[in-house]
């Protein structure tokens, strides 16, 4: 059975609603494929699954299941802020993007690997703790909260959106993160825990770079996949619009 392939583009930094909109078109597209290959419509090779990694500027976005008072700012504060608000697709409640975060974006056709959401997010969340263990740092995931914690502060917020299989939204990662944005929300609509960083946990900035080395070679390893880098947002761009 030939290896399940995943390809990976940086983005880089990026703003929230572009990205957000290369994702539903990549999502549609591999549903639309599924779709004629089904139908026997589809001839050649279909695209593979991506993966995304992207570094927002401050923004909080809001979960079809979330609730708009744990936003604790105004839109005049936010504005001071230099962050924008935005109500998104994906589940849960509200969560903060922002330099020093790596957000990766996983959209991957589950009939590929397995149809269970709830099994993708607890592979996600264990690929997680493992890069967290790489750095020295005991993770967990608690029951009933998706996400990956250290010391009952998460570390590693989660929300997807899936169509058909077809999976979107993905995990932000808090890597040398200003934690002081977080306080302007109930994050992920949780009040009695606190948020937490790889920085703030050793004390020292962290090689983000390194760290998406380890989020590729664990993904690798829990999935049963090859994760091939490509390229740009440019060069995405090209493949998908």
């Amino acid at each position: 059975m030939p290896q399940k392939t995943i390809e990976l583009y940086d983005l880089g930094h990026a703003a929230y609603p572009p990205i957000w909109d290369l994702q539903k078109s990549v999502q549609q597209r591999i549903i639309d494929e599924k779709r004629a290959e089904q139908k026997g419509e589809f001839k050649g090779k279909r695209l593979d699954d991506l993966l995304f990694f992207v570094e927002h500027p401050h923004i909080y976005t809001l979960g079809k299941s979330g609730r708009e008072e744990h936003m604790l700012r105004s839109v005049m504060e936010l504005q001071q802020l230099e962050a924008e608000f935005l109500k998104i697709d994906r589940g849960g409640d509200i969560t903060y993007h922002g330099p020093g975060q790596i957000v990766g974006y996983p959209i991957l056709d589950l009939d590929r690997h397995f149809t269970d959401v709830h099994k993708y997010l607890r592979f996600l969340e264990e690929i997680m703790i493992r890069v967290c263990a790489d750095y020295g740092f005991e993770a967990h995931q608690i029951d009933g909260a998706t996400g990956v914690w250290v010391n009952n502060e998460k570390i590693c917020a989660m929300g997807i959106r899936c169509s058909r299989w077809v999976t979107m939204h993905g995990f932000a990662l808090n890597v040398n993160t200003d934690l002081r944005y977080f306080n302007n929300i109930v994050p992920c609509g949780i009040d009695d825990k606190a948020v937490t960083s790889l920085q703030k946990l050793s004390g020292k900035e962290i090689n983000s770079e390194e760290v998406k080395e380890r989020i590729v070679f664990h993904f690798q390893e829990i999935f049963g996949v090859t994760i091939t880098p490509k390229g740009s947002l440019q060069e995405v761009e090209q493949i998908i619009l």
